[in-house]
């Protein structure tokens, strides 16, 4: 970290290790999940929209199709590097040869360095690993996985149907390939006690993983998180509530990872709350200026 960031920023690390700037092309691989297809159970998690996290992606379009597209539009030419990014749903929720041939059909460009698979913790198993691991030779590999809190209890009420023990045995088995780890956690989720954030906190920082991405709960259209909000049941934070924790985690986080984000993105068209989620800005301005204000960084309270 030079003197003028505060916290490791991805643009940086990714510059560092290609050499130049390097973009995510985030594809829909026309995955589902498990929590929705009803193996673990139907409608998933209670965020969750109908098109997964990956809102803005056109998936009528084939995988190899999605990143022709993306070359011919105007951020291709803001970078000579890219790395694929499976985002939509449980990236790693199908068979071997089917997984196979979807990130091969990604993979159709030499401007392509990397490859990133968006996935939940019980949906990696060691042939999957192994599968991911076997395109280490050719290209940057990460799994980017969602632990949201460590609360078990929190996760029942999000329907994740996962515990953060599996999550740990996920970690380990990636971290066995030598295969980068993004862990997704969220503020803001429904009972939540600062208590909660704290554990969660200091639970990933005991893993080996290479960064985290750090969401705020926003509620989009059609999904359980806006039914308890029009009932009242669930309070989306302010602002400012919203820069304290964040505060928080960072200050506490471990230094060496890599903060990918610090608020999530909802598309404007689906958002219902809070509205204050769409000036991504705001968000990364005002944190930068606590942070100097404060005079501190990263890892300070590690």
């Amino acid at each position: 970290m030079n003197s003028g960031e505060r916290y490791n920023h991805l643009n940086k690390f990714l510059k560092e290790k290609f050499g130049e700037r390097t973009l995510k092309i985030c594809v829909d691989g026309g995955f589902t999940c498990p929590n929705r297809d009803g193996t673990l159970g139907y409608g998933g998690c209670i965020y969750c929209s109908e098109k997964g996290s990956g809102e803005l992606i056109n998936p009528i379009n084939s995988i190899s199709e999605q990143v022709r597209y993306y070359f011919t539009t105007y951020k291709a030419k803001r970078a000579n590097k890219f790395i694929v990014y499976f985002q939509n749903f449980t990236n790693t929720y199908d068979s071997l040869d089917n997984l196979k041939a979807k990130y091969n059909a990604a993979l159709i460009d030499d401007r392509i360095v990397g490859i990133s698979i968006g996935t939940r913790p019980d949906c990696i198993n060691e042939d999957i690993v192994k599968l991911l691991s076997s395109y280490s030779s050719k290209y940057y590999v990460c799994v980017e996985l969602g632990l949201q809190t460590s609360s078990d209890k929190l996760g029942e009420i999000l329907n994740r149907k996962y515990t953060s023990k599996q999550f740990t045995e996920a970690v380990q088995l990636l971290n066995k390939y030598s295969i980068d780890v993004i862990t997704h956690i969220m503020v803001g989720l429904p009972n939540e006690t600062t208590e909660d954030i704290k554990n969660t906190v200091d639970f990933i920082n005991k893993h080996n993983l290479q960064g985290v991405k750090i969401h705020c709960t926003y509620i989009v259209k059609n999904t359980v998180l806006e039914y308890m909000y029009q009932k009242g049941t669930y309070t989306p934070l302010k602002l400012e509530e919203y820069m304290e924790k964040l505060i928080y985690i960072i200050t506490h986080l471990n230094p060496n990872f890599i903060i990918h984000r610090i608020s999530g993105d909802a598309p404007k068209n689906i958002l219902v709350a809070p509205d204050w989620n769409i000036h991504k800005l705001w968000i990364l301005n005002n944190i930068d200026k606590i942070l100097c204000e404060k005079d501190l960084w990263q890892g300070k309270f590690f």
